[in-house]
């Protein structure tokens, strides 16, 4: 009998093998899987989220995954980012149980606000790297409570928080996600990551600032770490 092919498509901005240069696993291998479109607009963004491949079926992005699994070796995971991933919900509940019977992990990256959409795809997910976004970093209003509920769902499996720093970060918006954090586990690893300048006119976070924003947060949380974006020192995407 032959197959059905599947209807669901996505538009995507790139699928690519090269190394983890954010969080808690920079420095792994991993094949990224690069999904078009966000629901935000934070002001120190550097990523295009407009879509360079249009129309990928689930059975697509399963062939070049396992094609770049092949010519580059073993990798860690198959990272889910974009853009926003769990804007494709539908697509990435047909994608991920053939992903992970091909006997790939997933590690999903997400600005931390779909909760209702993560909780439909939690079940496929090895690893969840999730933003939380300070009002006074990203320039928007505060999403304290979806990220609250977002996390929730994602500590049944392996999460760490990551969060923006600029010089225009207040101590406040800090304090708090440490305090969201503490709430669901003093476990859960957090991030401080100072924001790469977008332009010659933007000014780094000082040392003082990250130094008091970790030293802050760790009186609440039991594994607080600044880690900058390697992926930009190293030069690689």
């Amino acid at each position: 009998m032959k197959k059905k092919r599947s209807k669901l498509k996505a538009d995507l901005i790139e699928i690519f093998s090269s190394i983890q240069g954010e969080g808690l696993f920079v420095g792994y291998k991993q094949i990224f899987v690069r999904l078009a479109g966000c629901n935000l607009r934070c002001v120190f963004c550097d990523t295009k989220t407009e879509a360079k491949i249009k129309g990928v079926s689930p059975n697509d992005v399963l062939r070049k995954v396992k094609y770049l699994d092949r010519a580059h070796g073993e990798h860690h995971a198959v990272s889910l980012t974009g853009g926003e991933p769990l804007l494709h919900t539908a697509f990435l509940k047909e994608l991920l149980p053939k992903l992970k019977r091909a006997g790939f992990k997933i590690y999903l990256e997400t600005n931390g606000t779909l909760y209702k959409e993560l909780k439909q795809l939690i079940k496929y997910i090895d690893f969840v790297a999730m933003d939380f976004k300070l009002p006074s970093s990203t320039a928007m209003a505060p999403l304290w409570r979806l990220h609250k509920e977002f996390l929730k769902i994602a500590s049944k499996k392996k999460v760490f928080v990551k969060a923006v720093v600029t010089n225009k970060t207040h101590l406040a918006d800090v304090l708090e996600a440490g305090r969201i954090i503490e709430k669901i586990s003093k476990d859960i690893i957090f991030i401080l990551q100072p924001a790469t300048p977008v332009s010659t006119r933007d000014k780094e976070v000082s040392h003082r600032k990250l130094s008091e924003y970790r030293h802050i947060s760790a009186e609440r949380l039991t594994n607080v770490r600044v880690i900058p974006q390697m992926h930009k020192i190293m030069g690689i995407r």
